[in-house]
């Protein structure tokens, strides 16, 4: 026969967890419901951005060069994550480390100088 009776402080937790979620979520709604006005009008349905109507469409195209910026910055922001660890285990890794770090950040600095001849960094 399985003892079952170990798995009981994890179902009380799940359970006490799954009530603070349920009320952390609609006693909230609930509260709003029966305090709040349901009035809706165009003005509190209108779409607002800084205090005035959006120029265009939401839904409108971006410019391409916005997209590699966005990508170059993930790079760069990768790079520095994998900067970080390298540094502190560099005792460990050795020149070996050493000489990988050099490649991957020869490679983003190849990477860079050809966004930038290109004219991804260009913004007009």
């Amino acid at each position: 026969m399985i003892d079952l009776s170990q798995y009981l402080p994890i179902l009380i937790f799940l359970i006490i967890a799954a009530g603070l979620s349920a009320a952390f979520v609609f006693l909230p709604m609930g509260v709003s419901y029966l305090t709040g006005t349901h009035n809706p009008d165009a003005e509190k349905l209108s779409e607002y951005e800084c205090g005035f109507p959006a120029f265009e469409d939401p839904r409108s195209q971006f410019d391409v060069r916005f997209y590699l910026v966005a990508i170059l910055f993930i790079i760069f922001d990768l790079e520095a994550a994998f900067l970080f660890p390298w540094a502190v285990s560099l005792d460990l890794t050795g020149w070996a480390g050493w000489a990988t770090m050099m490649v991957f950040l020869g490679e983003l600095a190849i990477g860079l100088a050809y966004a930038w001849k290109v004219g991804a960094l260009d913004w007009e």
